[in-house]
């Protein structure tokens, strides 16, 4: 058998981090196990999906790397096929014509609702001869769902779940005007893809058991499910925007790295040891949905900025660099010219050491973007003293007389501060002040070099 899993999310919205990390399982999941990973588009929602909502979906796959096997399958171009199912399971006594009015399917509810009891259908055509059908009602089309025993679910990662069929009534799967139901859509697209495996959240469980009934109604082969806990906030509550970014195009843009997300996702409801840091063949090795908790995930920020920042630190300095150097063109207080963008990749490999997202890490390089003169963080002012200018005016001829290399600026400043009677950092640090605007930089050396010879004395010449 081969594995087929799939991921269907619905485009009426952003791509939630929630369905990005079912995507991941899936994604996952069929990999570990040299099978193929689907994309279905589940946009038979006509007035809320949009074509907007399906790119971002793609969009935000793409970026992750968590790429289908085949292109995606629309549900919408399939409801004729949906359409034929209800009708053969109409035609083999597994369903029936239903000619309830919406008045009194509303008053059904009502009733039920007054009297304590759940507002479900109670099967008044389940049995009726069609020739009582009033006039002029097109009817909608029932499953007839067993009313005796249970049906049971061997979930992969819930167990054995199971809900009484008298819990469960005959649900509509195929509306009055023709369009089918969600449930009835998914069993029959997922039958016709081969899927072998459904994964997705826990809060699909209660139409996994009525989907299994249109399995079992069509003598179709049950895929296996596996049902995974939903993320909530470090409060326990749903995710949401209070928590932060819920989306995945937003932790885009507040600068994390997809693998890093990736790694993150992963372990945020599935446990493998102690392991923390985990590339993707090394996730696709050891993914399997044993490892998968019942317990909800919760969402910790704090902890995928300190992973991001890990990821940051391995990565390839000349994306780094691309990256921010990106970031830093959509600033209209920078002069980012190709000198710039040069001073930008010079000082990367230093930068990236601190930095926690890709917002953190262009904004420490914005410094080297910045014309003349430059705004001075307080801190960083209270340092240019009258003293300090007219130290690094004798500092700067110092530092001209070099190659301008980091070995060479080291030796001149320790030399510079030892003429002086100075401790190294009483030079540094009005140096800092005076070349960046803050008291933070990598090393003195790195920067003064990544400066150049001739921005870095124009930066002095500037204060003193």
């Amino acid at each position: 058998m081969t594995v087929r899993a799939r991921f269907a999310p619905s485009p009426t919205g952003l791509l939630h981090i929630g369905s990005a990390r079912t995507a991941l399982f899936n994604y996952l999941f069929a990999r570990h196990h040299g099978g193929e990973f689907l994309l279905r588009i589940e946009d038979t929602d006509r007035e809320r999906s949009t074509e907007a909502a399906t790119q971002v979906i793609i969009e935000g796959l793409a970026w992750l790397g968590v790429t289908p096997d085949q292109p995606p399958v629309f549900q919408s171009t399939r409801l004729a096929r949906h359409a034929e199912v209800a009708r053969q399971m109409l035609a083999s006594g597994h369903a029936y014509n239903c000619y309830c009015t919406a008045e009194e399917l509303r008053q059904m509810r009502e009733q039920a609702i007054a009297e304590g009891r759940s507002p479900r259908y109670d099967g008044r055509w389940r049995d009726r001869n069609p020739a009582d059908a009033p006039a002029g009602v097109a009817p909608s089309i029932r499953l007839k769902a067993p009313r005796d025993g249970d049906t049971v679910v061997e979930d992969l990662v819930q167990g054995t779940v199971r809900v009484g069929n008298a819990e469960l009534d005959d649900m509509i799967i195929l509306r009055s005007d023709g369009t089918p139901t969600y449930n009835h859509s998914v069993v029959v697209d997922d039958h016709d893809m081969a899927i072998t495996h459904v994964i997705r959240g826990d809060d699909h469980l209660t139409n996994t058991f009525r989907q299994v009934q249109i399995y079992q109604a069509m003598g179709w082969d049950l895929p296996r499910f596996a049902h995974i806990p939903l993320i909530h906030g470090a409060d326990g509550a749903k995710l949401s925007k209070r928590h932060g970014a819920v989306s995945v195009l937003e932790f885009r843009e507040q600068g994390y790295l997809p693998e890093a997300l990736c790694n993150y996702l992963l372990r945020l409801g599935w446990g493998h040891g102690d392991v923390e840091v985990l590339d993707r063949d090394e996730a696709i090795r050891l993914f399997d949905l044993d490892g998968v908790g019942r317990a909800p995930s919760r969402m910790d920020y704090a902890k995928l900025g300190h992973l991001n920042g890990i990821y940051i630190r391995q990565a390839d300095d000349e994306r780094l660099a691309t990256e921010v150097l990106e970031r830093l063109a959509h600033r209209t207080d920078l002069a980012l010219g190709t000198k710039a963008a040069e001073r930008v990749r010079a000082l990367v490999p230093a930068l990236k050491q601190r930095a926690r997202t890709l917002v953190e890490l262009a904004d420490s390089a914005a410094f080297l973007a910045r014309p003349l003169p430059l705004p001075m963080e307080p801190k960083a002012a209270a340092l240019l003293t009258p003293e300090a200018r007219l130290m690094l005016r004798g500092l700067a001829g110092a530092l001209a007389a070099t190659d301008f290399t980091p070995p060479a600026i080291d030796t001149a400043l320790r030399a510079f501060a030892d003429a002086g009677g100075r401790k190294l950092g009483e030079v540094a640090q009005p140096l800092r002040a005076a070349l960046t605007g803050s008291t933070a930089s990598p090393g003195i050396d790195l920067t003064l070099a990544a400066l150049g010879r001739e921005e870095a004395l124009s930066r002095l010449a500037a204060v003193t």
